[in-house]
């Protein structure tokens, strides 16, 4: 097991995919390496389920903290192409934590499931000795609706195009700015932009209008790994090759600088917000048009073919072994602290 973030593929093949307790007929997308969700189908209906950590970062302050937190648990099931519908959420909260300060925690979840249609149906809450942030509880998001809505993690196939939306290193900028703000060298405007990036660290509206868009084969966010790993990902689920045009990807304003000032390759950076899709040929076009209008950077950066791996401007790239936005992220901390 690596040390800081998700197990890689070695560790979840030997200890966690041959216990995964019963086979159940209703189970129709068991848990793989880098796919984000799972589906029950009963009764007609595909419910889509993914679980992850409740992650909660004080310094951003509470209600951005809380929607960035909100958010994260929506994104893997949106990608299943079907709207989040329910929410089950167990806060394990630190004692410092207030009441004022989880009020608004808990406000800003209602009010973003509020837009999304997203019920809150199940959950646990409690402070408790030895809990802290960011950490603070995990929740189960589900999305039920029509098994012919559902896009699969594994549909890629050869002859489809691949879309980007937002570029790299969103979630690594917008994190890391707000951070450590006082710390950065950077000019007003380019950390005005980096910060700016925040609120693009959802691939929630991504996801579902693409989906309705066109005719989407996969999707998958760009979370640990950045694009090169979420990219690796679709393709091994796919059992495709994907080669892509680095220059057609866009890159948004803040993010070569913030990457820069911390050392770090944005290609290879977190970056949750940055939906990576693979569309039928035909339907391209309509997927990046309807992304375009709702004010989502997006690009067709290149297509899939019989093979395997990542290939950018005809050269293969490797899976990260690693990200480097956690040292990265202890560096800033290291740095503050020294300044205070």
């Amino acid at each position: 097991m690596s040390d800081l973030g998700k197990v890689d593929r070695a560790f979840f093949d030997e200890y966690i995919y041959p216990n995964l307790g019963a086979d159940r007929d209703d189970v129709s997308l068991a848990p793989q390496h880098g796919v984000d969700f799972g589906v029950i189908e009963t009764g007609g209906r595909a419910i889509a389920l993914a679980t992850d950590p409740v992650f909660v970062m004080p310094s951003l302050g509470f209600d951005r903290a809380a929607w960035f937190a909100f958010h994260i648990l929506m994104s893997d099931v949106a990608v299943s192409g079907i709207p989040p519908t329910h929410l089950s959420v167990d806060l394990n909260l630190p004692a410092e934590i207030t009441d004022e300060q989880f009020a608004t925690v808990w406000e800003t979840m209602d009010e973003e499931a509020r837009e999304l249609g997203v019920s809150i149906v199940t959950g646990h809450t409690g402070r408790y000795a030895g809990c802290n942030y960011p950490m603070v509880g995990g929740g189960t998001a589900l999305a039920v609706g029509d098994p012919g809505d559902l896009v699969r993690p594994d549909g890629a196939r050869s002859g489809q195009k691949v879309l980007i939306t937002k570029g790299p290193a969103i979630e690594a900028t917008g994190l890391l700015s707000i951070q450590f703000e006082e710390i950065l060298d950077l000019e007003d405007d380019v950390m005005a932009a980096a910060k700016d990036r925040f609120y693009d660290m959802s691939p929630v509206k991504d996801a579902l209008v693409a989906s309705a868009a066109g005719p989407v084969t996969a999707m998958h966010d760009a979370t640990e790994g950045g694009i090169y790993g979420g990219l690796h990902e679709i393709a091994r689920a796919g059992g495709v090759r994907i080669d892509v045009e680095r220059d057609a990807i866009p890159v948004l304003d803040g993010v070569p600088e913030t990457c820069a000032a911390f050392d770090i390759d944005p290609w290879i950076s977190i970056s949750e917000g940055t939906l990576l899709l693979t569309v039928e040929e035909e339907g391209a076009a309509d997927v990046l048009a309807a992304l375009e209008s709702e004010g989502v950077p997006a690009a067709i950066v290149g297509e899939t073919s019989e093979g395997e791996g990542v290939h950018f401007d005809g050269e293969a790239v490797e899976r990260p072994e690693r990200d480097p936005f956690w040292a990265a992220f202890e560096q800033g901390m290291a740095e503050l602290e020294g300044e205070q």
